[in-house]
């Protein structure tokens, strides 16, 4: 296996054995690790690499578009604000402009800390009921 292949298979393990909470929370934090190159890609003027990074996370979106319940009362509501952020990332791509991008990605980071408090929520009741479990 050559050096490349060893962190590529390392992802994928981690991608493939992670819950579906941690899966969420690291495609948030992909989608916000691309949009801060891409506004380092305009500040560098290389508008390549501007284009790249907007173009990942516009897929990394589009995941969580797909991933969506519509059964869910959440799901209905995250999908216009996912459907917004796809064109605010769009009209940034074609008018190379930062705000936009600053936008999508300053409601990216607070969805972001509110799940993962959801998560670590989640996770404190899951420990108290398996606590009540074996002590009850």
């Amino acid at each position: 296996m050559n050096s490349m292949a060893v962190p590529q298979q390392y992802r994928k393990t981690s991608i493939e054995t992670s819950s579906p909470e941690k899966l969420l929370l690291m495609l948030y934090g992909g989608a916000i690790n691309f949009l801060n190159q891409a506004l380092a890609g305009l500040e560098a003027r290389d508008y390549e690499r501007v284009n790249k990074m907007l173009t990942k996370s516009q897929a990394i979106i589009d995941e969580l578009m797909a991933s969506l319940n519509m059964e869910y009362e959440i799901s209905q509501r995250l999908w216009p604000l996912y459907d917004y952020f796809l064109r605010r990332l769009v009209e940034a791509n074609v008018k190379k402009e930062r705000e936009p991008i600053e936008e999508v990605l300053g409601m990216m980071t607070d969805l972001q800390e509110c799940w993962s408090q959801a998560v670590a929520s989640l996770k404190t009741g899951e420990q108290r009921l398996e606590r009540l479990n074996v002590e009850g």
